[in-house]
């Protein structure tokens, strides 16, 4: 959620969170989450809804079909909305961040009513249930439920990080990248945050990949390591925090 918000921030926009799940982790990585009661998450959601004006939604960690279920009972309710969904079902020191059959009905209800998905290689394997499948492979096996698909390049063993869009009328686009040393605590959070941001702020939808891709680049570029673990990317600029 931190890093949600600071990304949107960083994108200009007002971050107006609704939690799902509470976890227990720090940056090597999560050991314990616990979903939230369905009816807490809708009045968090219905709150904000019936109050501003929202541009865009980003879906970040939902840990049981319940709540995808009561997910998808939101976006059908406001169907205008462009929805960017990053399918986080595994954490960046691997833990699980939900059940297999949480992958399942992300792909079966919830893809369909977003806008683009934003997995990194590892998470779409799970929702294309091809253990072994390539970026295309997967691609090839989860069009069918979304539009559009951002499949990440970070866990691949490129010499460059090559982030690869799909999209459902067959047009591909390769967005490359330095690889940089080591890994990064939120990375994928700090992506598809961005992503919503700049779709928020009315860019078109290539574009803005390419200006969430450039950004998230950046704060890993500029990461610390604050603890035993992974690196935190620096999100915020340091006159912002200052």
């Amino acid at each position: 959620m931190q890093a949600d918000i600071e990304a949107l921030l960083a994108q200009g926009c007002h971050a107006a969170p609704a939690v799902t799940a509470l976890t227990v982790q720090n940056t090597v990585n999560v050991s314990d989450f616990r979903v939230l009661d369905r009816e807490w998450v809708l009045a968090q959601a219905n709150a904000v809804l019936g109050d501003s004006e929202v541009a865009a939604v980003k879906l970040g960690m939902l840990g049981s079909t319940a709540m995808v279920d009561t997910v998808v009972e939101l976006l059908q309710a406001h169907p205008h909305l462009p929805v960017v969904c990053d399918p986080v079902l595994r954490a960046g020191g691997g833990g699980s961040l939900g059940k297999d059959e949480v992958g399942y009905a992300m792909r079966e209800r919830l893809l369909p009513l977003s806008l683009i998905a934003t997995p990194n290689l590892p998470e779409a394997r799970i929702l294309a249930e091809l253990p072994e499948g390539t970026a295309d492979e997967c691609a090839e096996k989860l069009l069918p439920f979304i539009k559009h698909l951002l499949i990440t390049g970070g866990h691949g063993d490129e010499h460059e990080v090559h982030n690869r869009l799909y999209s459902r009328d067959g047009t591909h686009q390769t967005f490359t990248c330095q690889r940089l040393p080591g890994s990064y605590h939120g990375s994928g959070c700090t992506l598809a945050s961005a992503l919503a941001g700049r779709i928020a702020q009315g860019e078109g939808l290539v574009s803005a990949v390419q200006s969430a891709l450039n950004y998230t680049w950046r704060t890993l570029r500029d990461a610390e390591q604050l603890g035993q673990g992974q690196f935190v990317p620096r999100r915020l600029p340091l006159d912002f925090c200052s």
